[in-house]
């Protein structure tokens, strides 16, 4: 089976708003989140669709779901203190709840990014079925400056090599689960990429485009941009 895991645990400091986290903020006539699940509804590579968010949003993200697209193909649970551990916890629901299958995929996404397509999708999954992770990415079109200190330069690599990570990131679920349980406590704390987490532990991750308008919403110049791409009035109140 084919799963799409919505990360939806950020509480969105950037984004100014102390009262609501950025995925629950409208964008048009509904929130973000709902624009996000709604690709993955659609799309015929989805079998089941599972929402991670925080324990406190749970009910609040529950009632947004029965308002906007209830589907039997969601199931809500609560994400963990990390990215990765978020995504581990959808893998356990997975484990505990569905009968896992050797080949099962999981493709990760950020429920601020609501202009994923189509394509991304279905090549996100295609891919993984002969590699052990995926990752979306653009080419870094300026250049690219290493600064350790925050002050000085450190290196300026060579920018056909350098590209910007986007979500998807996609991963054979039984893989995830084994790859992380050899984590160690360190690790766990600093590795906040998914796809790096495989790359240390000598796992192939291959890469599909993305798209330069599959933005991720984090700032209200962001949201602003969003809803200039969909033609709709920007509200941030």
């Amino acid at each position: 089976m084919n799963y799409a895991g919505i990360l939806a645990g950020g509480v969105g400091k950037r984004m100014g708003r102390s009262d609501l986290p950025k995925q629950f903020l409208m964008l048009g006539s509904k929130p973000i989140l709902i624009h996000t699940i709604e690709q993955f509804l659609i799309s015929g590579e989805i079998d089941k669709i599972i929402l991670a968010v925080p324990q406190n949003w749970k009910s609040y993200s529950e009632d947004l779901i029965k308002k906007y697209c209830e589907s039997e193909k969601i199931d809500i649970i609560v994400g963990g203190e990390t990215r990765n551990e978020t995504i581990l916890n959808i893998c356990n629901h997975i484990v505990d709840t569905y009968c896992l299958g050797y080949d099962d995929v999981i493709v990760t996404h950020d429920s601020v990014r609501p202009f994923i397509t189509q394509r991304i999708i279905k090549e996100n999954i295609e891919l993984c079925k002969t590699t052990d992770a995926v990752d979306t990415v653009v080419p870094a079109f300026d250049t690219i400056v290493e600064v350790k200190d925050n002050n000085t330069i450190s290196n300026i690599p060579i920018r056909k090599h350098m590209y910007l990570g986007q979500t998807p990131q996609t991963f054979n679920v039984d893989t995830f689960i084994k790859v992380y349980t050899t984590l160690t406590e360190e690790e766990k704390n600093i590795l906040t990429d998914a796809c790096k987490m495989f790359v240390i532990k000598n796992k192939e991750v291959k890469i599909i485009n993305g798209e330069s308008y599959n933005i991720k919403i984090t700032t209200p110049y962001d949201l602003k941009m969003a809803s200039l791409m969909l033609g709709v009035e920007y509200k941030n109140d």
